[in-house]
């Protein structure tokens, strides 16, 4: 790719290679004015949708993000306690932070991709009862079961 600038720049300065004439590597990057209304910048195409229910300015959206981090971090850091010292207390931390890991994601797909007032009401409604049955579905294994961290690691050791 530098190759072919550097050889769009020797052009532009009245030397013609003789494999860089009529070949199709010989288009420009950008097209001149002359073809093009008005060149755009890449970053000026893409638009970003704003969130439907944050107020301009709101800290609540950087909050959250912030508490995405905080909790992607947390599960890293939870994978070594749960092999090391599987206990109810790892189970049951486990269960709610990959519940709510899991909520917020699905919960960042149906933003972006779900338009629509009554269709966005249904999405959150379902997410809510997905949400809450994975919940529901961890304890009640940690609880009857062997728990999460053992269950892991009795698929490892097969």
């Amino acid at each position: 790719m530098a190759a072919i600038i550097r050889l769009s720049s020797l052009c532009r300065r009245g030397v013609n290679p003789l494999l860089y004439q009529g070949s199709v590597l010989a288009r420009p990057l950008a097209a001149p004015p002359r073809h093009q209304e008005q060149p755009y910048l890449l970053t000026a195409r893409i638009h970003s949708s704003q969130a439907l229910n944050a107020a301009a300015g709101s800290k609540a959206a950087s909050l959250h993000w912030t508490a995405e981090r905080a909790l992607s971090i947390l599960l890293l850091a939870m994978a070594p306690i749960a092999y090391s010292d599987p206990c109810p207390a790892v189970d049951y931390s486990l269960a709610a932070a990959l519940t709510l890991h899991g909520h917020w994601g699905i919960g960042q797909v149906l933003t972006d991709y779900v338009h629509g007032e009554t269709k966005i009401k249904m999405a959150n409604a379902g997410l809510f009862l997905l949400s809450t049955v994975t919940f529901a579905g961890l304890c009640y294994f940690n609880y009857n079961d062997v728990g999460i961290c053992k269950a892991v690691a009795l698929l490892w050791s097969k």
